[in-house]
């Protein structure tokens, strides 16, 4: 492992040219800062509740926890029983609120539901607007903690248990870690400060770190200017994840497909590579990593070879693409007649392993379709010669014979073949 990789790593590239504009700075409470009069005395909406709004001046007094959620949240709602559990430990030591910047209508109709009548004793505030301006925030659950009529911190839903609360009211905060909502908008972890500097400019940005940021969910953001990608952020995957998806960008961009049997590992140990831990294969937070890239948007063309570049230079592993021969399935033509050309119409791609609908699609996308089945152990190469729009309504493709009997009615077929393709090989850094 390179002993240049360390838990983070920050680079900045400067120059004189514009090519990425960061959003003015939000105005909102500080950790410290005195809660305003207002958030104690403005009456807020409220369901579940005899009266239609509450104010939160009686509660001034005591630990206040706000939980942020929204009836999409399945985080939220698992997080809710826990809630009304410590609420009745502590009895009037504490007080949670659930808040919500839905409407009234739409919190009520969720709690008529079957799934929500789970959660009918929940008190939450609906339609907020004035809380989120001052805590705000991109993901729920987020938790705001005021004490002693101050905004104490923010975080997650999992720092909310009996031990941390009992910590807390006696004084002892640093068993707490705030949490940040980060805009994926703009470079992560990016000082606001430097929007200040009107006469500087950001041309190019890496940022490349690992563990957990509380702050994330996990998955992938673009950055974009109208419709040219010139940036893109990896945050809390594993290593595997996000080699795989910079080589599927770097051969899509080469009119390539990329399944993942074409991932060689030459790895002395690649639990960590996979964050795969145990018989039951659990992640460890530790091995999840985030990676942020921004480059001249004139040169986003290179966009994911220099990601490439840049992740194999910071991290423990090196990735490189190489023709193998390889054991692959080859898409061809079994009859001469042509019965794949769209007729047009809107696009349509709902297919699924138990069948379905393909109209005016590219071939491109049925193809990366059967690469991504579960049933075909091998990569699928197109060599049917035709690249365009296609249709096909098919029925059961769940298994390698059914597939190939509803891909014969269109004159097409799969067959095993070997080939020199593109793979991306994984190595130990020296």
């Amino acid at each position: 492992m390179k002993n240049s990789f360390c838990r983070a790593l920050l680079a900045l590239i400067f120059t004189p040219l514009l090519c990425l504009k960061i959003p003015a700075q939000q105005r909102a409470l500080k950790i410290g800062d005195a809660i305003p009069e207002a958030v104690w005395t403005t009456p807020l909406q409220v369901v579940n509740h005899s009266s239609k709004t509450i104010t939160l001046d009686k509660d001034r007094d005591k630990l206040i926890l706000l939980d942020f959620w929204a009836t999409w949240c399945s985080a939220c709602l698992k997080g809710f029983p826990k809630m009304e559990d410590l609420q009745q430990q502590f009895g009037d030591k504490i007080k949670i609120v659930a808040v919500s910047s839905q409407d009234r209508p739409t919190l009520e109709k969720f709690f008529a539901t079957k799934n929500g009548q789970r959660f009918k004793n929940v008190l939450s505030l609906s339609g907020d607007a004035l809380l989120k301006e001052m805590f705000p925030h991109q993901g729920v659950p987020f938790i705001v903690w005021i004490k002693d009529g101050k905004l104490l911190t923010t975080t997650d839903g999992e720092q909310v248990n009996a031990g941390n609360l009992a910590q807390v009211l006696t004084g002892k905060t640093e068993v707490l870690q705030q949490v940040v909502q980060l805009n994926r908008d703009r470079p992560l972890m990016l000082s606001e400060n430097l929007e200040l500097e009107k006469a500087f400019n950001l041309n190019a940005y890496t940022f490349f770190g690992q563990g957990k940021i509380r702050g994330l969910g996990s998955g992938s953001h673009f950055h974009r200017l109208d419709s040219t990608v010139y940036g893109r952020q990896f945050y809390n995957i594993s290593l595997a994840e996000i080699y795989t998806a910079i080589a599927g960008e770097i051969l899509q961009r080469r009119g390539e497909t990329f399944n993942s049997r074409q991932l060689v590992s030459e790895l002395k140990d690649d639990r960590l590579f996979y964050n795969r831990f145990g018989a039951d294969g659990r992640s460890n937070p530790e091995y999840l990593y985030t990676l942020d890239f921004i480059m001249p948007p004139e040169k986003a063309a290179g966009l994911y070879p220099a990601m490439l570049t840049a992740l194999n230079a910071a991290g423990p592993y090196n990735g490189t693409l190489e023709k193998r021969n390889a054991a692959c399935y080859i898409l061809v033509r079994t009859a001469p007649d042509n019965k794949l050309k769209t007729n047009g119409g809107a696009l349509e791609f709902t297919l699924r392993p138990s069948g379905g609908t393909v109209r005016n699609a590219p071939m491109a996308a049925f193809v990366n379709f059967l690469n991504g089945q579960p049933a075909l152990k091998r990569p699928v190469l197109n060599e049917t010669g035709y690249s365009g729009a296609l249709d096909l309504q098919l029925g059961d493709i769940s298994t390698l014979p059914k597939l190939q009997m509803e891909l014969a009615r269109y004159g097409l077929g799969l067959r095993e073949a070997t080939r020199s393709i593109d793979m991306l090989v994984m190595r130990d850094a020296e």
